[in-house]
């Protein structure tokens, strides 16, 4: 792929969702984004950001909430007030990733853009980079490309993409095309396509050329596209504060799957990079587990500045943010979050329900620990 392709990629971080399975660490204030949850040292939009900046240089927008903007600045000194898009109410991917698009296509309609979560770890990092590349040179032959996970597991959550052959493209010589993209499957059919060897996971990485992620989102999404750019035409001007004021409350909430992914691949417009790096979305707090070895004294992972943790035949994760002692004690998969006004204690296995327990906090007005 010559320099000159890469020379029109920009990286987009769309920075939302609160992340209620890691609740009470992970905040509507704080989430999990702005969180180190790997021992790294590097909060995980940081390491997002850390991971594209070798491709893209400066070429990088961020798309968070109204309320994050101090805290993703502080961990993102470097990022401009141009490439910081600031939502006033969560409007779902289509809306965050598609008025990225539509500003970036505003500035120079030649641009490939790439959608990358601020909350996913990835590893090793040359690896990811080099799917990212195969997938610029991709999508500089007019596809919109996604990097598709290997299953490790018959999971059931995530959704899925079917490959169907290999593509003959020059600079990305691992590109297969994609017959569709299926909903998160039941525990028998996730095992079928983990077999078969023909299914990825869907890790919501697209890499395209604005104008053909455009066209999709304003076949699908009339509504949503005249807004967004009528956001994007304002943008770079005086009056962009008034004009997202006034549209973006009223814009329609959807998914970027359905408004362009799923609509493209019907038509014959995506394309797959299988990624053969490792990846976790960090979803829960048996992944936390997974991502940060446990002490081989106490079999227990413990994050946090000064954590306290006493444990005796004890397994599991401990993760505090107060300096009280926590002695564990006999128990098993534990999953201890303490915080100064929020207490959590479950299991490995029952890590996916922490957001019940949200949203039931939600319902009886409990929103001050929310």
């Amino acid at each position: 792929m010559s320099e000159d392709i890469l020379q029109r990629f920009h990286g987009v971080i769309p920075a939302g969702g609160v992340g209620t399975r890691l609740w009470p660490l992970s905040r509507a204030a704080a989430p999990k984004f702005l969180h180190d949850l790997t021992g790294s040292g590097s909060t995980l939009i940081r390491a997002t950001y850390d991971r594209l900046a070798p491709l893209t240089g400066d070429r990088i927008m961020v798309v968070t909430g109204q309320a994050h903007r101090t805290a993703v600045l502080a961990q993102l000194p470097e990022l401009c007030d141009e490439n910081l898009v600031l939502e006033s109410e969560p409007k779902d991917s289509a809306a965050a990733i598609g008025l990225a698009a539509a500003i970036l296509s505003q500035r120079n309609p030649d641009t490939i853009m790439g959608s990358f979560a601020a909350d996913q770890v990835i590893g090793p990092v040359e690896v990811f980079q080099e799917a990212v590349r195969e997938a610029v040179a991709t999508a500089a032959t007019g596809k919109i490309v996604t990097i598709g996970i290997r299953p490790t597991l018959p999971s059931t959550a995530f959704g899925y993409i079917r490959q169907s052959g290999r593509l003959d493209i020059d600079g990305a010589p691992s590109a297969m095309a994609v017959a569709e993209f299926v909903e998160k499957p039941g525990e028998d059919l996730a095992r079928k396509y983990l077999a078969s060897g023909d299914y990825l996971w869907n890790a919501g990485m697209f890499v395209a050329p604005v104008g053909l992620m455009l066209r999709h989102l304003a076949a699908s999404e009339p509504e949503l596209y005249v807004g967004l750019m009528e956001i994007a035409a304002a943008w770079d001007t005086p009056v962009r504060d008034e004009v997202m004021a006034r549209i973006w409350p009223d814009l329609p909430k959807t998914a970027i799957d359905y408004a362009v992914a799923e609509p493209a691949a019907a038509a014959g417009d995506v394309a797959m990079i299988p990624g053969v790096f490792t990846w976790d979305d960090v979803g829960d707090f048996a992944a936390i587990g997974r991502l940060n070895p446990a002490s081989e004294s106490t079999n227990i992972t413990v994050l946090g500045e000064g954590a306290r943790v006493y444990a005796d035949q004890a397994s599991g994760v401990v993760v505090s943010d107060t300096k009280r002692v926590i002695a564990l004690i006999g128990i098993s998969d534990v999953v201890v979050v303490d915080t100064p006004d929020a207490l959590l204690v479950t299991t490995k296995d029952h890590a996916q329900s922490v957001k019940k327990a949200v949203e039931h906090l939600k319902a009886a007005g409990d929103v001050d620990v929310l």
